[in-house]
């Protein structure tokens, strides 16, 4: 590439002013140097910047010590990187990327922030003289147009100038065509006497002309990247782009021939890459590209330009490939845990060999200077949205209360902000359709409920039904069934019976479990089976234990946490014990009894207490991250368990029975672990992460 003319000579149109470049120096107005870039680099930070004081004393509390009144109080930073809320190791390793040009790729949860910080990577990008990419008609191969690059600005002087020279010729063309038209009418009347004659003629020399004036037009280039507007480094969104859409394309021409025909330098467009140019490329949920659509962005990084040739192979722009376009571009790719799955490894090893890689924090410890952070995440929301009221002290305190309840851990907020966000606006319409001069708390209480996630919905409209149809059971004692808890989605907790059958067996004995049962789910019920063997009396071998998951709907059961409700479910039928409605469990279950964490505890309290349960059985590890609702804490009572035996305590019916079967468990998982002990395994069960 270079900015020479189609035939060798320099662009007339060209200005290579070295005042205009910059001096040649790949940097556009005063220079920094590294002591200013380190400033720069060191005032990146996020400190909340108010209009009232903090007080010291006051830190415990959930505006951890603001003195504010409203939103109104806090000022909302300017740039990007200044408004990112935790994250604290991904927003230092994308400022140190952008300070060195490195790529960057960031995995985590949805509405983590990915997409603010790779914005915020343009924001922070090193000055770079932008470029212009001009297309110029090839007349030797039509279908091989020719690139060209100018300073940023130039390439608009360039089409407008070659534009206006086209102009005059056409404006010669048409004055000396209407001439010679004239003359042949004229002697047509005067010399043969025969006007028709000279019509006749004079329209072969009009179409003769406007013919060959398409030549001349060809010769205006196509402006393809024009930067005359941009400030900034580029930031381009590639999320979801088709192959042309990223890669660049060649529009199809249906007139391909008799003078017609649209040049081919005009029908080429660029793609993201191109745009994206000395700028940002973002690419989220990076592993939906196609492997070719990869393939080929892997080597637009690795040699900083790319062909545009046409990317259907029916069509007549796959005629046309272009010299080489530049894409000195920075990639951030994102996406979810499963992205790297389907991610081509090549590509991954193109960002990694020559960037970073994070991952995404979901929650942040709660600490007031986050708290603090999170009072000013509303005031940039709405800011943001530009069309709601401010929010009262009080609000943002209830806004902080559910950022706690959402994280699902104790001492813990939550760092999946979009969904908060949305929180936020909807109470700030509530508020506004009231015509409130401020965002309450009671419309935020209002808004948790209009906000209800599709599965939250679906799981309260399952608890009704199950109420008209009397498919749930809340009160008395039933033998073999358990009323289980499960979450639907992320943030929806739903009540589902378990059911336990033990029947005389044909053949050898197994353990038989039907519902929509994902392979967790399967194993789960496998190591229950094999506590019941080891605990029951009774010879199982010439029997079958079934267990039924009732109403596990599309999704199914895909986790553990119901090891603790089939246990409880086949103990029952196997001795024939009634297991109180009245009362819903969740926890996991290791081999040797122990009731291990689980997630979600939460939610599925809340939606034992909508279904008109009193009591709930939770591991004992998961008490620290219980934090329902004001309205449900006096519905029901949290009974923190270890050992399935405590579980059997509380669930089964009948003294006297029950204190055998508990007391013969404790003693066989007693021995197991004294045993255990003697080998020298003291560190006891072990405790995964919540499932």
């Amino acid at each position: 590439m270079s900015n020479d003319n189609d035939d060798g000579r320099e662009d007339p149109y060209i200005v290579d002013d070295p005042a205009e470049n910059g001096g040649g120096d790949s940097t556009v107005g005063t220079s920094n140097t590294p002591a200013d870039e380190d400033a720069d680099i060191e005032d990146l930070g996020s400190d909340v910047e108010i209009d009232a004081e903090i007080d010291e004393d006051a830190e415990d509390g959930l505006l951890g010590g603001l003195q504010i009144d409203s939103t109104d109080d806090i000022r909302v930073p300017d740039r990007l990187v200044d408004q990112v809320i935790g994250q604290e190791h991904a927003r230092d390793v994308v400022m140190k990327a952008a300070k060195q040009r490195r790529h960057v790729m960031m995995i985590g949860s949805p509405g983590t922030g990915k997409s603010m910080l790779a914005k915020a990577m343009s924001e922070l990008l090193p000055p770079e003289e932008l470029q212009d990419v001009l297309v110029y008609h090839n007349p030797d191969d039509g279908n091989n147009p020719k690139v060209r690059t100018v300073p940023s600005g130039k390439g608009e002087q360039i089409v407008e100038a070659h534009k206006e020279e086209a102009r005059k010729r056409n404006q010669m063309r048409s004055f000396l065509m209407w001439i010679i038209i004239a003359v042949v009418l004229g002697y047509a009347l005067i010399a043969v006497g025969n006007i028709l004659l000279g019509i006749l003629a004079a329209g072969i020399i009009y179409l003769a002309f406007r013919y060959g004036s398409r030549g001349s037009d060809s010769m205006i280039p196509n402006l393809l990247v024009n930067t005359a507007d941009t400030t900034t480094a580029p930031f381009e969104d590639a999320t979801g782009a088709h192959a042309g859409a990223l890669l660049g394309d060649v529009r199809h021409d249906p007139f391909q021939s008799g003078g017609m025909e649209t040049p081919s330098h005009d029908r080429v467009e660029a793609g993201a890459i191109h745009k994206a140019n000395k700028g940002v490329l973002f690419v989220d949920e990076i592993n939906t590209l196609d492997i070719r659509s990869q393939q080929k962005l892997m080597t637009a990084i690795q040699e900083g330009e790319f062909q545009i040739t046409g990317q259907s192979e029916r069509s007549s722009g796959a005629m046309v490939q272009t010299e080489p376009v530049p894409t000195d571009f920075v990639m951030v790719a994102a996406g979810n845990l499963d992205a790297m799955e389907n991610m081509h490894p090549a590509l991954r090893s193109r960002i990694k060999g020559y960037g970073y890689e994070v991952y995404m924090d979901d929650t942040i410890e709660d600490t007031p200077d986050m708290r603090r952070k999170y009072a000013r995440f509303v005031a940039q929301e709405a800011d943001k949205d530009g069309r709601l009221p401010e929010f009262d002290r009080g609000a943002i305190e209830e806004i902080i209360l559910e950022a706690r309840r959402r994280a699902g851990r104790k001492g813990h907020l939550t760092l999946e902000l979009r969904n908060l966000g949305g929180l936020v606006r909807v109470a700030g319409d509530i508020a506004r359709s009231e015509g409130a001069a401020f965002v309450g708390r009671e419309h935020v209480l209002e808004a948790k409920g209009r906000s209800r996630s599709i599965e939250q919905q679906l799981a309260d409209d399952y608890i009704e039904r199950r109420k008209d149809y009397e498919l749930q059971v809340s009160d008395g004692y039933e033998v073999g069934r358990v009323n289980g808890l499960a979450v639907m989605g992320e943030d929806s907790g739903i009540m589902l019976p378990v059911m336990g059958e033990v029947t005389p067996s044909h053949g050898p004995g197994e353990v038989i479990a039907t519902g929509k049962l994902q392979e967790m789910a399967e194993e789960a019920v496998t190591n229950v089976s094999a506590i019941i063997k080891k605990f029951s009396d009774e010879d199982l071998s010439e029997k079958d234990v079934h267990i039924q998951f009732v109403q596990t709907g599309q999704q199914g059961v895909d986790g553990d946490s119901a090891s603790i409700t089939v246990a409880t479910a086949v103990i029952s039928a196997l001795e024939d014990v009634g297991v109180d409605q009245n009362l819903a469990m969740t926890g996991s279950l290791s081999v040797r009894g122990d009731v291990l964490p689980v997630g979600g505890v939460t939610h599925k309290i809340e939606a034992a207490a909508k279904s008109g349960c009193d009591t709930v059985i939770i591991p004992q590890a998961n008490e620290q991250d219980v934090m329902i609702e004001e309205e449900y804490e006096e519905m029901v009572d949290i009974v923190p368990v270890s050992h399935i035996s405590e579980v059997l305590d509380v669930a089964l019916e009948g003294e006297a029975e029950k204190d055998s079967l508990v007391d013969r468990l404790k003693n066989i998982t007693g021995s197991a672990l004294e045993a255990a002990g003697d080998t020298g395994d003291v560190s006891g069960p072990s405790s995964p992460s919540p499932q």
